[in-house]
C-alpha cells in the first residue's frame, strides 16, 4: 500500500507524516520538495507527480489557510484551496486512488447555535472559506473515492498557536481582553491525523464509507473560555504569569475588526463520523492540556 501526503510540512501534515507511516510506504512532499513537484500554486505539475508515484491514497494536507491574507490575493487563494486540490482529484481517479481532503467550518455563514450538518447549507462569509467549499466540490466532483474532513480551530504543539500567544501575552501584561462571541472546539492536529489513518483503513476495507465528515473535539468553548483553561493550565504547573485566568476581560468580534469575516458558530456535529468509524472523539480540553504539558 502506497500513500502520498502532500503538505507535509503544516501543522496537520508533520502530524500525519506520523500516523500514516505504519499504514504502508509513505511519500510525503511539500511545496519545496525536489524529488517531486508538490508546489500547489503550480497545478500544472501536480497531476504528473501523483502519476508517477501512483499511490493507493493522497492525503491532501496542503492549503491557503491566511484567512486575512486571503481577502487580498483572491486568486492565490483560489489556487491553493480548489484550483491544485480539484487537480489532485482528477489524477487520483485516473489512477484510482482514495483522496483523504481537509476542510473548514469556515463554509458554513455562521449563523445560529446548533453544531452543523454535513449536508447543511453553505455560505462562507470570506475569501477562504469560499475557496474551501469550492475545493470540497472539485474534490468531490473528480474523485469518486474521497474522504473529506470538515475541521476547526486547529492547533499543534509544533509552531505557534493561539494558546502559546495567550501566554505569551500574559507574561508581559496585566489583563487580555478575548473574544467570546464565536463558538467552536479547539482540535489538535494530533486528533485529525490520527482519525483519518483510522478512517483510511475503514473506507480501503469498506468503500462505502466515503465521502463528506465533520471532524472536531468534543464540546465548545469561546475564544475567551479557552484562553482562560490555557492559563488555568499554566497556572497549576507553576509558570509565573502577570495575567492570571481572572484577567481575562471578554469582548465582542468587533473589538477587534479584520479583514475576514470570521463565523460566530463553528460548531461541528460529529456524529456521522462516530458512528461511520466506531470511534468517540475526546473532548477539547483533554487535547489542550496534553499539548500545554508538552510546551510548558
Amino acid at each position: 500500500m502506497k500513500f502520498l501526503l502532500l503538505g507535509k510540512g503544516g501543522q496537520v501534515g508533520w502530524e500525519l507524516q506520523r500516523s500514516l507511516a505504519p499504514l504502508g510506504e509513505l511519500v510525503a512532499l511539500d511545496f519545496d520538495s525536489t524529488d517531486y513537484a508538490a508546489d500547489f500554486s503550480r497545478p500544472e505539475q501536480l497531476a504528473d507527480t501523483v502519476l508517477k508515484i501512483r499511490p493507493d491514497v493522497i492525503v491532501n494536507a496542503a492549503a491557503h489557510t491566511a484567512v486575512d491574507k486571503a481577502e487580498s490575493e483572491v486568486e492565490f487563494a483560489r489556487k491553493l484551496n480548489a484550483t491544485s486540490p480539484g487537480v489532485v482529484a482528477q489524477a487520483a481517479q485516473q489512477i484510482g486512488a482514495l483522496m483523504v481532503h481537509y476542510s473548514t467550518d469556515y463554509v458554513f455563514d455562521g449563523s445560529g447555535s446548533t453544531p452543523w450538518r454535513e449536508d447543511d447549507a453553505t455560505g462562507p462569509l470570506s475569501v477562504y472559506g469560499a475557496t474551501k467549499l469550492e475545493g470540497e466540490q472539485l474534490v468531490a466532483q473528480h474523485c469518486a473515492r474521497h474522504l473529506i474532513l470538515r475541521t476547526s480551530w486547529v492547533y499543534a504543539a509544533r509552531g505557534g498557536n493561539f494558546a502559546k500567544t495567550m501566554l505569551r501575552l500574559a507574561k508581559e501584561r496585566e489583563r487580555l481582553t478575548v473574544i467570546d462571541d464565536q463558538f467552536g472546539a479547539p482540535t489538535g492536529a494530533e486528533l485529525l491525523a490520527d482519525v483519518t489513518a483510522h478512517a483510511i483503513r475503514a473506507t480501503l476495507v469498506d468503500p462505502a464509507k466515503a465521502g463528506l465528515y465533520h471532524l472536531v473535539a468534543g464540546g465548545e468553548t469561546t475564544w475567551h473560555g479557552y484562553a482562560r483553561f490555557v492559563l488555568e493550565q499554566a497556572k497549576a504547573a507553576g509558570v509565573e504569569l502577570k495575567a492570571g485566568p481572572e484577567a481575562v476581560d471578554p469582548v465582542p468580534t468587533s473589538a477587534f475588526p479584520t479583514p475576514a469575516k470570521r463565523p460566530q458558530n463553528s460548531r461541528l456535529n460529529t456524529q456521522k463520523l462516530q458512528d461511520t468509524f466506531g470511534l468517540t472523539l475526546p473532548h477539547w480540553q483533554a487535547g489542550v492540556a496534553r499539548m500545554l504539558r508538552e510546551t510548558l
